[in-house]
This record gives C-alpha cells, sequence and structure tokens, in this order.
C-alpha cells in the first residue's frame, strides 16, 4: 500500500497578523502552533503491542514519544487524501511554520519516539506527560524551537472533546498571580479574579487562557510549580482547529529546558526514526546523563534576533563526492539581522536560501542515474521523477561535523505510482532575512544532541527505531 504523508491545517494568513514588538515572538507562536497541534487521548487497547501508553516502558528517566499520526494514534481522517494532496498539504503548513520562524525578530531523561510508517516524519511528536496530584495523563507535542506548555483544561469552550486537564482535580495546581515574574513573560497580561490570564486575538478568532502552575512528570522526574497556559475559552474561527497541549524545548524562560534547568542542565537529544521503522520508536533524552558518547560536536550559536532557536554553523554542502559552490552569504551566521541555520524538530522538509537551494538542486539533479530521467514538479518540489532512479547522497557539512543523508532522508516516493521528489526546498524570500532550516525527514536516524552549558551541537548516525 501506498505510504502516508500525514499532515495538520494551518491559516496562513495568521502568521502576518501584526503585534507589538515585544510580544510577538510569543503571540506568533500561540498562533501557529494552536493551529498546527493536535493533542491526542491516551490510545489504549490499540493493536502494535508498542501503541499500549498503559505499559511501563517509560522507565526511570525514559520516556517514549509517539508521531501524532503513527499508527499508535487513535487520530484517523474521516477522508484520506491522495499521495499528491498530502505532499501538497504538507508543503503548505511548512510554508507556515517557516514564515513563523523567519518573523522571530526579536542527565536524567530518556524518552522513546514513535513515529509509525509514514513517508515522512510530520511537525508533531508527542510525548506523555503526568500533569498534577494525583496524575492526570496527557500527550503533549514536543518542539524544540518553541518555548511555551500550553494545556486544553476541562470546561474549556470550544476546545475539542478530547483529553483535556481537570484542575480541580488537583491538589498541587494553582494559578500564577499577577504580580508574578511568570506574568510578564505571557503577551498583554491582564488579572482575573484569581489569576494572571490573556487573551489572543488574531482575525475572527481569539483564544483565553490563565496561566497556572502544577507538578509534572515526565517519566519519573516530578517537576514541581511547574508553569504553563491553561487554555478556557476558544472563540470565532469555524474553520480553525482550537488550541492544544504543547512542551517547549527551546531556549525561552518558559519552556521546560529552562524551568527544569537544575534537572536536565539544558541538555537533551533526540533521535527521529525512519519512517519505515516497524518499531515506531526513536529515543528522547532529556539532562546530560546518558548522552551517546561516540558524537561530534559543532558550536552551537545564539542569535539574539531569534534567541528561541538553535542555530549552528553551516560552511558547506556536497552532493555525492563534489563540494558544491555556495554563495558564503546565503549560508552565513548573522546576529544582526536573524539569518543563519537551525535544527528544528517541527518542519517536514528542510529549507535552504534559494541560490543555496539552486546550487545543491542542480548538482543532484546531474548525478541522478539514468541521466535521461526525466525532471518534473510537484508543488514546492521541482526535482522529481517517474521511475526507477540511483539517488545522490547529500552531506551538510558543519563546522567540526558533517550530516550525510542517504536517500531514505532525501526522497518522497509514491509506492502506488512511480514518482519520486527530492525532499528539499527553497526557503521563502519574501522574509528580513532567510533561515536555513535543517527539518525533520532530514535529521531521521540521526542522534541529534544539544548542550547548551557547552555551547555545542552534537551529531551521530543512529537506528533509532
Amino acid at each position: 500500500s501506498d505510504h502516508y504523508i500525514y499532515t495538520l491545517s494551518c491559516q496562513q494568513q495568521l502568521i502576518h497578523t501584526p503585534f507589538h514588538h515585544k510580544t510577538y515572538n510569543t503571540m506568533t507562536t500561540l498562533v501557529l502552533f494552536f493551529q498546527l497541534l493536535f493533542i491526542i487521548p491516551l490510545a489504549l487497547g490499540l493493536n502494535h503491542p508498542n501503541c499500549d501508553l498503559t505499559s511501563t516502558q517509560d522507565q526511570g528517566s525514559t520516556l517514549r514519544i509517539f508521531h501524532i499520526d503513527s499508527p499508535c494514534s487513535p487520530f484517523k481522517s474521516s477522508s484520506p487524501l491522495s499521495w499528491e494532496a498530502r505532499v501538497l498539504k504538507t508543503l503548505a503548513q511548512d510554508q507556515a511554520r517557516l514564515q513563523y520562524l523567519t518573523s522571530l525578530v526579536a542527565g536524567r531523561s530518556v524518552v522513546p519516539i514513535a513515529s509509525g510508517r509514514q513517508m515522512l516524519q510530520s511537525t508533531t511528536y508527542i510525548v506523555k506527560a503526568q500533569i498534577g496530584t494525583p496524575a492526570q495523563s496527557l500527550l503533549l507535542a514536543m518542539d524544540t524551537s518553541s518555548d511555551v506548555a500550553w494545556l486544553p483544561c476541562s470546561g474549556c469552550v470550544g476546545c475539542p472533546s478530547t483529553t483535556a486537564f481537570s484542575p480541580a482535580k488537583s491538589t498541587t495546581f494553582k494559578n500564577v498571580s499577577c504580580s508574578a515574574p511568570q506574568c510578564k513573560q505571557v503577551p498583554n497580561p491582564t488579572c482575573g479574579s484569581r489569576a494572571c490570564s490573556f487573551n489572543l486575538t488574531y482575525g475572527s478568532s481569539s483564544i483565553a487562557a490563565n496561566l497556572s502552575q502544577d507538578t509534572i512528570r515526565l517519566a519519573a522526574d516530578p517537576i514541581k510549580a511547574f508553569t504553563f497556559g491553561c487554555v478556557n475559552k476558544v472563540a470565532g474561527g469555524g474553520t480553525i482547529p482550537p488550541p492544544q497541549g504543547l512542551l517547549g524545548l527551546g531556549r525561552g524562560p518558559l519552556s521546560l529546558m529552562s524551568q527544569a534547568q537544575s534537572l536536565y542542565k539544558s541538555t537533551f537529544s533526540y533521535c527521529l526514526p525512519s519512517f519505515r521503522s516497524l518499531a515506531f520508536s526513536g529515543s528522547l533524552r532529556l539532562g546530560p546523563t546518558s548522552q551517546p558518547v561516540r558524537v561530534k560536536y559543532t558550536p552551537l550559536l545564539r542569535n539574539p534576533r531569534r534567541s528561541s532557536l538553535y542555530y549552528v554553523n553551516l560552511v558547506a554542502i556536497r552532493v555525492a563526492k563534489k563540494v558544491v559552490d555556495l554563495p558564503p552569504a546565503a549560508i552565513a551566521f548573522d546576529p544582526t539581522t536573524g539569518a543563519g541555520t537551525i535544527f528544528d524538530s517541527g518542519t517536514v522538509y528542510t529549507r535552504l536560501a534559494k541560490p543555496v537551494y539552486e546550487a545543491v538542486r542542480n548538482e543532484f539533479r546531474k548525478r541522478v542515474k539514468p541521466r535521461t530521467a526525466v525532471v518534473t514538479s510537484l508543488g514546492g518540489f521541482d526535482t522529481c521523477y517517474s521511475g526507477q532512479i540511483t539517488v545522490p547522497s547529500i552531506t551538510f557539512m558543519f563546522k567540526g561535523v558533517n550530516m550525510t543523508m542517504p536517500a531514505d532522508n532525501l526522497m518522497l516516493h509514491s509506492t502506488a505510482g512511480s514518482m519520486s521528489c527530492l525532499a528539499i526546498a527553497a526557503a521563502p524570500e519574501n522574509v528580513n532575512s532567510v533561515v536555513n532550516v535543517i527539518a525533520s525527514m532530514q535529521q531521521q536516524n540521526h542522534r541529534v544532541l544539544i548542550d547548551v552549558p557547552n555551547g555545542r551541537l552534537g551529531l551521530a548516525r543512529e537506528r533509532c527505531s
């Protein structure tokens, strides 16, 4: 049967809503992720043994991560799309995320990851978390480029009829006061009768939430007084999905890494499984303990213009054995504009600045065999082929480490037909400064280690299933 490309809907026009510059980062994050992220109720009794979330596989400081649309998810589309339609829809979703990423101006845990047998990794990986006392289980999307945590709370008007967090059932839940420093870290805070709250309006829709705190447990790691947004109302815009749960792994003050700094030391690694994996699992490890030894590192850069993101220094790209001639300015790290290269778990297809992409694409086409293969296009992908071809590898060369990608990381294949497409595209040009994004499909079967205290990002080949 055909491999599936699973997609999430988005409203791209919302990315262009003007916000006050001091709150733009957080508000844009909210708007985008409330659109893109779906939380899934606990999947009980699914056929595959690895899909039983009630099992004891989350041990010590180890969690499993599931892809939101993997076979382990009960969330299934009622109207399956064709392969071509799924590719185009995912491209549109990625375009919105790229607009978001480029618009930003201003030792203890191991977590198994599961994606399922889709064509490629979609934007969302979900991890089981225990919230409150006694614990309530929810699945939250993890994202390396987001700073915040948001949960749908019980009684929410307009939220989906899925698992929600019930504050009334937790003895450790409390609202954050207006005088608390965290209240200043959300956009346009207001003082309700009991808590710091906020109401975001965009287009014809709005989201209302209270800033709250409770204990969150990731495997056996309890994090007390964890601050998150408790969403209680979604109004307007019938076509916009309601807010969903999110666990941010970015660098901001409300991210998991910042709030649990004493526990995880701003260190984590993850390995995204191949779509061919039958076990649906990779791993996320939080903290410096149990991180792999055989890892090569490149400096982890901090860009004040986009301070949430994990930047690295891309110095060259090789196609097969040929180092491609690239314009230096198009891959340069520039803290004055925010330009550079990032690793992002939420973008599906790698995006490169147009002159970089075109140079890589042209060299790739030269080395595809047979040389008589006809190049066609599909949406934003302009290097597609019919029939069997031999695919050259592509290597991203960072300072200190290379990342070589075989065909599984590079090509989308329609097994129902005979089309395959190079799953790399040009970054949008209508932005102030272009960000090159190393995306989830290209990261498959690589261990990516973020070590903020030592200012480095590690890479190693690893079979993640």
